[in-house]
């Protein structure tokens, strides 16, 4: 069951990963296109367009990686004090009621948005030579496939944990920094650092 697990995680991950490119596309689009307006005076109404689906396209398609890196906003100042059991509890509670509902919804309605934008060959309106948009509606169903079989997993962790009373483990990823292990690692104390503020604090002042 854990190489299942795992297994859903590196797709997951890998998908998250692939589309963070997206960011550096986009970045390079925007450079571009503000470079063109201003300084060659040659905008491209499509661009506006562009930004909008690439940004959209990276933002769906970031959900799944999110959910299995248990990246998602809570409400960990409640949270935080349940036991593993209540933890699993709580979320397998809100997965049934609220998850799959919606994530179910999203990529059914989808399915059906994009096929309809595909079946008349949509363009943008917002300007007169706006891009095909069958392509990032498609987007809309694939990144709720992707969340839907990741919830899925997280829903099987919820039960796992009920059972055992530890959450099982997950795929490592982008981890945060521990600032505590790193001082131990670098044999740096708290009052160390406030000396070396000081010390630069007077060095600015001279």
């Amino acid at each position: 069951m854990q190489k299942t697990l795992f297994f859903v995680d590196k797709i997951s991950t890998w998908v998250g990963q692939a589309f963070s490119w997206f960011i550096v596309a986009l970045t390079l689009h925007v450079s571009w296109e503000v470079f063109s307006r201003y300084v060659l005076d040659n905008p491209r109404a499509w661009a506006f367009d562009v930004m909008i689906m690439f940004y959209g396209t990276l933002f769906m398609m970031a959900g799944a990686y999110t959910l299995a890196k248990n990246g998602h906003v809570r409400g960990d100042v409640i949270y935080g004090f349940f036991s593993p059991r209540a933890q699993a509890a709580v979320d397998l509670t809100l997965y049934i009621l609220f998850f799959l509902p919606g994530v179910i919804a999203l990529t059914y309605a989808g399915y059906f948005y994009a096929a309809e934008s595909w079946a008349i060959n949509e363009h943008s309106n917002i300007t007169s030579e706006g891009p095909p948009v069958y392509p990032f509606k498609t987007v809309i169903p694939l990144a709720g496939a992707f969340v839907l079989v990741q919830g899925i997993v997280e829903i099987i962790r919820c039960i796992i944990c009920l059972k055992t009373g530890h959450w099982p483990s997950r795929e490592e990823d982008v981890v945060e920094v521990d600032v505590d292990k790193l001082k131990q690692e670098l044999h740096v104390k708290d009052e160390d650092i406030q000396k070396l503020d000081q010390y630069v604090v007077k060095q600015e002042r001279k």
